[in-house]
């Protein structure tokens, strides 16, 4: 077990920066007991790639990216179980291997999957990535290991948790047989796509819609599946559509100084790079994950009830269009859908949902950012939910009048962390663990 003393960590994008005094980089979970058993405060992280404060903030850190072993497949029951400290890429191409997948994937692959896991991340028209969790196992504020299955009534808090409850160790996730999906992508007008939401969700496997802010168009992107052996016309577009990014960080530049400026840019973005259509086709993995992100960037990502989300769209797209108003939002607008579930702390507990992530391509000036604002303001109204590993004001006055079991979960954590050991400053006030918040005010 390798050991750092007296250093900083710093985040992904480099918005959060912490001193510590003891960094462990674990390779076994006897190690990850010990650790966890012998220190008053603790927290653990993988690819720091979260915009919410939840990885750091302790004096003694666990880094668990060495923790990232493949443990076994039973090809029987098409299941395969990692370390937590796995990237998400490393278990998909893992499975593709062998003809699996997971049926509902996040937009990038250089997550951890206990971070993954902890915070709900999720795709689109499935549901969220732990609902595919079957058993892990849990190393509890004493060092001792908990095996939770998907037969215990423990699951449903464990599987979004945001490490509060303990730290996962191995993972098993239950895979499906590998399928092929014909892409297709092109824009729409406002108008013309959002009241199809529902007819294609019924009638498409895959659906994602990217908005784009102050140009009145989505990008819609819908996949069916095909047999692997039938032929499709591939049109990946031109190939300048690759120096995206590149665009839009020159055209962002001096949006923090100059809000407006992000219309015009939108509107330049949306002309360059999604007036045109593409077709292809691959495994959801293949077709669909972003294998990279090249720059840094910072994220808002909320969601509504799909009942809701026609009437939230409307009121926010009124709102971040007035000149008035210094909500100018980056593009695009990712919206994605996730089917309810039994989760605690899942954006979809108990409903169908709409997820709606906000970015702010300068990261560095993200705080200022007034869009995160409008967005959180607006989908709070309306009993939208934030997403755990990105950015949100909401503390626990908000959040236990929008998850339904905020207090059962918060109760639950007491009683697995009596001594507050997987809290930091941020988790602390979030739950309102008023010994902790007030020893850090």
């Amino acid at each position: 077990m390798k050991q750092e003393k007296n250093g900083t960590w710093v985040s992904w994008n480099g918005n959060l920066k912490y001193n510590f005094k003891e960094m462990y980089h674990i390779s076994n979970e006897e190690e990850l007991q010990e650790i966890v058993s012998s220190r008053d405060k603790i927290r653990f992280f993988g690819s720091k790639q979260s915009s919410a404060d939840i990885a750091a903030g302790t004096d003694a850190l666990i880094n668990m990216t060495n923790y990232n072993k493949i443990v076994s497949y039973d090809y029987n029951q098409k299941t395969i179980t990692v370390q937590s400290g796995l990237s998400l890429k490393e278990l998909l191409e893992a499975i593709e291997s062998v003809g699996w997948c997971i049926p509902c994937l996040p937009d990038i692959n250089t997550i951890t999957i206990g971070g993954a896991l902890a915070t709900g991340t999720h795709g689109t028209s499935g549901k969220l990535l732990c609902e595919y969790m079957t058993e892990c196992r849990l190393v509890l504020a004493d060092g001792s290991v908990k095996t939770v299955t998907k037969d215990d009534d423990l699951i449903d808090a464990v599987r979004v948790s945001l490490g509060m409850l303990g730290v996962m160790s191995t993972v098993t996730f239950q895979c499906e047989p590998s399928y092929t999906l014909h892409i297709k992508e092109g824009p729409e007008s406002d108008k013309e796509w959002l009241p199809k939401i529902k007819s294609r969700l019924k009638k498409h496997d895959f659906l994602r819609i990217l908005w784009l802010p102050h140009t009145n168009k989505g990008y819609v992107i819908t996949g069916d599946k095909i047999d692997p052996n039938t032929k499709v016309h591939e049109d990946l577009g031109p190939k300048y559509l690759k120096h995206r990014r590149k665009a839009s960080k020159i055209l962002y530049k001096y949006t923090h100084i100059f809000p407006w400026l992000t219309a015009i840019a939108n509107k330049l973005l949306y002309k360059g790079f999604f007036s045109t259509t593409k077709e292809h086709k691959g495994t959801l993995y293949q077709a669909t994950v972003t294998k990279s992100r090249g720059s840094t960037l910072e994220l808002a990502e909320w969601t509504i009830a799909l009942d809701k989300f026609p009437q939230v769209f409307k009121e926010l797209k009124t709102e971040i269009n007035k000149w008035s108003n210094k909500s100018f939002i980056h593009i695009p607008m990712d919206v994605r859908f996730v089917y309810k579930d039994k989760s605690w702390l899942s954006y979809a507990y108990k409903q169908d949902t709409v997820t709606m992530g906000c970015v702010s391509r300068n990261a560095a000036t993200a705080d200022t950012y007034e869009a995160f604002k409008s967005i959180e303001k607006i989908f709070i109204k309306h009993g939208g939910r934030p997403h755990w590993g990105k950015r949100f004001k909401a503390k626990d006055t908000e959040l236990s009048k929008i998850y339904p079991k905020w207090e059962a979960f918060k109760e639950l954590r007491s009683e697995l962390d009596p001594t507050n050991k997987f809290l930091n400053p941020y988790l602390a006030k979030l739950v309102n663990a008023k010994k902790l918040v007030n020893e850090t005010a």
